[in-house]
């Protein structure tokens, strides 16, 4: 049901400010990675955020108070759900994504490029992720309940999920409490929330995955779309607007939204 893939719900590539030499972050994150497998084959307990930001290259430590606190962003030009009766149509907002990642598809998909434009090379705006391999959907969610699916290829590492559309940009999706995510990397899923990982067990790799919100019901599942079912859920009481997030770190990722909710999903 499920094909082979690289990994579980990833952890990041080290920041990729400026233009740092791409093939030796990748070198030391390979080291890494095979540091992490020998020591997370047996996660029975959720992971602590500060073993988050270590699998990602960074300390808890090394987070700067810059790293840390809220931003104010500028109002966005979006579009807002607030209703249940329509499907859920978005493409990804270019104004977010990391300079290593490159908008296709009418900017439906996205793929890595390890060796990604040099950050100065992009436009400098407050909504862009500038160290972590993020971006965000146009639409910002304020309610209802809502489905759409991603297609994975040749991806090992990568997020799936929705984030407060004010999130800080200095964090990853994934590792705060403004974001709402299952990764995939070191050929596990997580479910992430709270600033912890929670495994994911009997999932294998997908080559195409739905993500279930309902935004009253505090609800946001990763769905199986053959059965179709609701592999896992995540729950939490929603406060603010949301968007759908992405996070990647090889491969590509094609959104597919728009999409009528599979019957049976509850």
């Amino acid at each position: 049901m499920f094909p082979g893939g690289r990994a579980g719900l990833s952890v990041p590539l080290q920041t990729c400010r400026g233009r740092q030499s791409a093939l030796q972050l990748h070198v030391d994150k390979q080291k890494k990675l095979r540091h992490v497998s020998s020591s997370s084959e047996n996660m029975a307990t959720p992971l602590s955020a500060a073993h988050v930001c270590r699998l990602a290259g960074r300390t808890v430590a090394s987070l700067s108070a810059r790293h840390r606190r809220a931003v104010s962003l500028p109002a966005r030009r979006c579009y807002v759900s607030t209703s249940t009766g329509r499907n859920l149509q978005f493409r990804l907002d270019e104004r977010t994504a990391h300079s290593s990642l490159d908008l296709f598809k009418k900017d439906t998909g996205i793929i890595y490029r390890m060796l990604g434009l040099d950050p100065s090379h992009v436009p400098n705006n407050p909504e862009r992720f500038r160290d972590w391999a993020v971006v965000f959907g146009d639409e910002k969610i304020s309610s209802g309940r809502h489905y759409w699916e991603v297609t994975v290829k040749k991806s090992q590492e990568f997020r799936l999920g929705v984030a407060e559309a004010l999130m800080c940009r200095d964090e990853c999706v994934g590792t705060n409490n403004s974001s709402w995510m299952f990764g995939y990397a070191q050929r596990k899923w997580f479910a992430m929330t709270s600033n912890k990982m929670v495994p994911v067990t009997l999932v294998g790799k997908p080559d195409r995955v739905g993500i279930l919100l309902d935004y009253e019901a505090g609800v946001l599942g990763l769905v199986d779309i053959e059965k179709p079912r609701i592999i896992h859920s995540i729950r939490v009481q929603f406060k603010s607007h949301l968007c759908p997030a992405f996070g990647l770190w090889d491969g590509e990722l094609l959104t597919h939204s728009g999409l009528v909710e599979p019957e049976g999903l509850k």
